[in-house]
């Protein structure tokens, strides 16, 4: 089956006892077994299973194209539950440019556990093979990357991870695998911060793994999710599911709108840069263009005026919501420099755009507005 029709049925089989279409939600945290804790139906406690649970893994691994999925409470206890999973010792590549909450991770507490990390520009293959030849057990790669929105070769980099035995993982939240597919590309494992368009609503958190095999870190990664308890709520699992099956037509339409977007910026005077790699000005868009089916919500405009004039047009914007997060009907825009806080590496001058399912000339002339004042 093709992707938009896994999106629906994926995990939505109809309910086996009253033969509802929608899924039901299972709030048990626990349920009955045996007097010497024979399981019954394959379940024990919540914590290390659930049925609303499994349908939505179910459906991720298959739009992944993975052997099995794991899901999370948020984004990242998806990525700190995998990256503690390491043994001490392990030396691992993140991108120099990449979400903070990882870039913080990977400096303030997997050192804490032996885990010791380098920082690089991933779209630098030469750069990547100099570290890998210095010892490496795992590539982070996050394509296209918060907020700059490099693009980083994924078929290469998961043949420089697997000359050095190391896996190699792709961050896949800002394309979804409704434009890209990692592990087809010959990545190990996928994460996706599901709070963003798998929710698709900005109403729920979440995380998930995709991995391509069903091998012994799989399971590693799975008993540690199970002790550590950082689990997905059911309601959560069954509100993602339900975003699950809209996901293919609204990355459509957040695509087409960012596009437009993203060419009305290119062109303003006021403008220094727009990140954004459906534009062919854009350093990654050739390589975007062979990895990805199209080129995402997301993008990144450097203004001239430096920080103050990015302030300035993100307070005069009406239709776009000064916010955090992403991947929602509604348009946001964010100064990420200042949420990133005093450590940032984020260029002052930029703003971060998820573009919404608004009518794109609505949001058009929003930004033209806060341009004009400017």
């Amino acid at each position: 089956m093709r992707l938009e029709t896994l999106a629906i049925h994926a995990g939505g089989e109809s309910d086996r006892e009253t033969g509802a279409l929608a899924p039901p939600i299972h709030l048990a945290t626990t349920f009955k077994h045996g007097p010497a804790g024979e399981r019954i139906a394959d379940y024990e406690y919540q914590r290390e299973s659930n049925p609303t649970n499994d349908r939505l893994r179910e459906a991720i691994a298959a739009m992944e194209g993975a052997a099995t999925a794991l899901t999370f409470a948020s984004g990242m206890a998806a990525v700190t539950t995998l990256l503690e999973s390491l043994p001490s010792g392990t030396r691992i590549l993140v991108p120099d440019d990449c979400y903070s909450g990882v870039r913080m991770l990977a400096t303030e507490f997997l050192p804490e556990r032996g885990i010791e990390v380098r920082r690089l520009d991933m779209a630098d293959l030469a750069a990547v093979r100099t570290a890998c030849a210095e010892g490496v057990g795992l590539i982070w790669a996050e394509t296209p990357s918060n907020p700059l929105m490099k693009v980083s070769d994924i078929a290469a980099l998961a043949v420089l991870a697997h000359e050095h035995g190391a896996l190699l993982v792709c961050d896949n939240t800002f394309a979804s695998p409704v434009l890209q597919q990692p592990l087809a590309l010959g990545a190990d494992i996928v994460m996706h911060s599901t709070t963003k368009y798998f929710g698709g609503h900005s109403d729920v958190l979440g995380g998930a793994l995709a991995f391509k095999r069903d091998d012994d870190f799989c399971k590693r990664v799975a008993h540690r999710l199970h002790i550590t308890g950082a689990v997905l709520a059911p309601f959560s699992a069954w509100l993602t599911l339900r975003g699950c099956r809209s996901l293919p037509a609204r990355m459509a339409l957040h695509c087409s709108n960012a596009r437009r977007v993203a060419e009305f910026l290119e062109a303003q005077p006021q403008v220094e840069r727009v990140n954004y790699p459906g534009l062919p000005s854009h350093p990654g868009h050739a390589l975007a263009t062979r990895q990805m089916r199209d080129f995402g919500g997301m993008l990144s405009v450097q203004l001239r005026g430096g920080r103050e004039a990015a302030l300035a047009m993100a307070g005069r914007l009406q239709l776009f919501t000064n916010a955090t997060s992403l991947g929602g009907c509604e348009s946001l825009v964010e100064h990420r420099g200042s949420v990133e806080g005093p450590h940032t590496t984020t260029p002052q001058n930029l703003l971060r755009l998820s573009v919404g399912l608004e009518h794109v000339d609505d949001l058009i002339a929003d930004l033209q507005q806060a341009l004009q004042e400017a």
